[in-house]
């Protein structure tokens, strides 16, 4: 794995990057070609928070956790993405290595308590341009799930290239937005 360690506002010593790549450089058995991957360690209100984005291909994984202990925050992570990994394991099988899911570790994994609800703030604070690639709604689905987002943007395929927006509903299924163009 390739890493890139980005220290936001805060100083994080060696060993905790040392730590960093020691656990999430276990993923790599999951994945056919060499995946980038970027951590971000930052601190807001005392809170240690971990933002990880794996890239593989065309495959991109992201998690973000916060909690007391940048340690913790480092193995929360790394079980959020063996979870999704697993729980999207039948959709993946085509872009990860086929005897990736064989050996399952057995070592359990801190799950973070729930974050404290703050209110919500409406001030557009960054802005991103990207190229929205052609792909099935299938596949804007699995990418949503990987990136851990309630919404994807794409081109798709099925209806020539549309702009599209797949999204999560509360209820648990998924709704997608087609620009009539």
């Amino acid at each position: 794995m390739k890493f890139t360690f980005t220290d936001k506002k805060v100083n994080i010593p060696n060993r905790v990057h040392a730590y960093a790549e020691k656990k999430i450089g276990k993923l790599d058995r999951y994945f056919k070609t060499e995946p980038e991957t970027s951590v971000v360690f930052s601190v807001e209100k005392g809170r240690n928070i971990l933002e990880v984005t794996i890239r593989s291909g065309s495959t991109i994984i992201r998690v973000a956790e916060s909690t007391s202990d940048m340690f913790v925050s480092i193995d929360a992570a790394v079980a959020s993405i063996e979870r999704q990994l697993r729980k999207n394991k039948s959709r993946l099988e085509k872009r990860l290595r086929k005897e990736a899911f064989d050996a399952i570790p057995s070592e359990e994994y801190f799950v973070p308590e729930a974050d404290e609800a703050e209110e919500p703030s409406y001030q557009l604070v960054r802005s991103k341009r990207f190229f929205f690639r052609p792909m099935t709604v299938e596949e804007a689905i699995l990418q949503m799930n990987l990136v851990d987002h309630t919404f994807f943007a794409f081109r798709n395929e099925d209806e020539g290239g549309a702009f599209s927006v797949v999204y999560r509903r509360n209820d648990g299924g998924y709704g997608i937005i087609i620009d009539q163009d």
